[in-house]
């Protein structure tokens, strides 16, 4: 346990803020303050009309943005107060769930605080469904356990969907992580069709987040829409990916206690691991982009 501790209190490729890593000193270090910088700096694309805000193309493509010091550049570039200083909503930069958890999780990896984001789905977006969604995870010392905090849920979202729960502190049947939507699925305890976002759902779907999960736990958080390995597989049928599958599956269905295997399994198989490039879906077109 403590080599994993170790492992998530420190930055990855993606989430290191580089040399913006200043924005991150002196910050507060409760969980309440640190999602509240999140939310005072990051407005959700797809809620942001809620707000009353109508971005340009060109702002909704921030969305793009995958590392951690080209999100800050932009931050900056919108509004260079620090972050403790909320931004006015048109100052705010675009981003999604994966961005909202990222940014929080390398917060707090800045510091010494244990934590990585999750890909899965989260069950209260709609009734008898579950969204494709991104949360934070981060380890509490003095209760010894992983916490999910979804730091994409503030007030207005919280009152618009009626959230039952402590967004702060969400239960492990609201959000469900990828290798605990596919291992369902693949039981028949659950139907496939209800996991997915707008007309995109069904057992390859989730094959896509729980990658995505297993690459995130080894520190390389990419966008949705990123895919490489297994995930451009046409078949679900093919045995070996599905036993390779199910292996993740088991490893990451909960707040996964043998971190090193999930290790062992990314770095070894290629159709899990991120090598160079990947594809990702950009307006409407899939392009390889250079990762690492």
């Amino acid at each position: 346990m403590d080599a994993t501790l170790t492992y998530f209190s420190q930055q990855g490729p993606i989430s290191d803020p580089g040399t913006y890593s200043s924005l991150f000193d002196n910050l507060p270090t409760s969980i309440y303050d640190l999602v509240r910088i999140v939310q005072g700096t990051t407005i959700h694309v797809f809620w942001a009309e809620r707000y009353g805000v109508k971005h340009t193309p060109e702002r909704q493509a921030e969305v793009q943005l995958r590392t951690m010091p080209r999100r800050l550049e932009r931050t900056l570039e919108l509004d260079p107060r620090p972050l403790t200083e909320p931004r006015a909503l048109e100052q705010k930069l675009v981003g999604n769930c994966r961005d909202h958890s990222l940014l929080l999780a390398s917060m707090l990896r800045h510091q010494g605080v244990p934590a990585r984001a999750r890909c899965g789905f989260g069950a209260y977006f709609m009734p008898n469904h579950y969204e494709d969604h991104w949360v934070t995870e981060y380890w509490n010392q003095e209760q010894s356990r992983w916490i999910l905090v979804d730091a994409q849920l503030d007030a207005l979202q919280c009152d618009v969907m009626k959230i039952p729960f402590n967004s702060l502190d969400v239960p492990r049947d609201q959000f469900i992580v990828g290798g605990a939507a596919w291992a369902m699925c693949r039981s028949g305890g659950a139907d496939p069709e209800q996991f997915g976002i707008f007309d995109m759902h069904g057992l390859g779907f989730i094959r896509g987040n729980l990658v995505r999960d297993v690459a995130s736990l080894n520190k390389v958080e990419l966008l949705p829409w990123d895919c490489w390995g297994v995930i451009l597989s046409d078949a679900l049928d093919d045995p070996s990916d599905l036993a390779l599958l199910d292996e993740a599956a088991a490893l990451t269905s909960g707040d996964v206690p043998e971190w090193e295997r999930v290790r062992a399994l990314y770095e070894n198989d290629p159709r899990l691991r991120v090598d160079g490039s990947i594809l990702s879906y950009v307006n409407g077109e899939m392009i390889s982009v250079a990762i690492g």
